[in-house]
């Protein structure tokens, strides 16, 4: 029987995923692009939906006595467990956005982030409440915190799934759009979570307004593999769960750099700075 391993390798080798290295400079244009950084979906401990390790397989924490009215049919993830370690793959991300973000801001170049945020009695199906308004889940982790303070950052808290939608205004007017062409950002780079949901549907989005020409004068979107993170729900586990839907975590990563790239992102495992 093929391992999780095996099959992985086998994945990568029928859809590859072609990373190249990007060096950036003084000429770039280019701005960062953090996707939900915050502490409900990567600090241990700290939220309704946070991606925790249990032994080897990562798991939803829900924890139901702190939304009376949760609905259980607004769940595909139902697992009461205790956190054990944080998840190598999140960590990483955190680790290599806070590096990012730092370089890019004492290079005084621009950085947007999103922050998940959502009212307690607006649900966003199918999950269950997370990253409610005016709890520390909708904060950024505390390696990021630094950019609350940071001038050359710009914040925006975000409802929905797809940060270029959740960045439309009553008026029309989108706040990311406004960004890129107030800076006249050319290059985007993309770290986040999660990279085949969140980011993923960022990236898409853009890259059709990009197309469209709505985010002038914006030319490429890269996406940062080793900034990126997703969740793992594990088949063995997803199958004894009425509404699951298994998510390797490895896998899906991979898929959605894989759709990333088909949209026309570029992705790339290593990013350095000239000078």
């Amino acid at each position: 029987m093929a391992t999780d391993d095996t099959i992985l390798n086998h994945m990568k080798m029928e859809i590859p995923v072609d990373e190249e290295s990007l060096l950036l400079n003084p000429d770039s244009s280019v701005g960062l692009v953090i996707i939900d950084v915050v502490n409900g979906f990567c600090t241990v401990g700290s939220g309704n939906m946070v991606l925790i390790s249990n032994h080897a397989h990562q798991v939803f924490v829900i924890l139901l006595d702190s939304y009376h009215t949760f609905k259980k049919s607004f769940c595909p993830f139902l697992i009461l467990q205790a956190p054990t370690k944080p998840n190598e793959q999140i960590s990483k991300m955190v680790e290599e956005s806070a590096w990012l973000a730092r370089e890019f801001c004492d290079r005084k170049w621009p950085v947007f982030a999103f922050l998940d945020s959502h009212h307690p009695d607006v649900p966003e199906i199918p999950y269950p409440p997370h990253c409610i308004i005016g709890t520390q889940e909708a904060e950024l982790v505390p390696a990021l915190q630094w950019l609350e303070s940071e001038d050359g950052a710009t914040l925006m808290r975000k409802d929905c799934i797809n940060g270029f939608v959740g960045a439309m205004e009553k008026d029309g007017s989108n706040v990311f759009v406004d960004w890129v062409k107030e800076k006249q950002i050319k290059v985007i780079v993309v770290v986040g979570i999660c990279t085949d949901i969140c980011v993923f549907d960022f990236v898409a989005t853009v890259l059709s307004a990009r197309n469209h020409s709505i985010l002038p004068p914006l030319e490429d979107v890269i996406v940062y593999s080793r900034g990126c993170a997703t969740y793992d729900l594990p088949l063995h586990v997803a199958k004894d769960i009425k509404g699951a839907q298994a998510h390797p975590q490895e896998m899906m990563h991979h898929v959605g750099l894989y759709m990333a790239k088909g949209r026309g992102a570029k992705v790339v495992s290593e990013v350095s700075f000239d000078p």
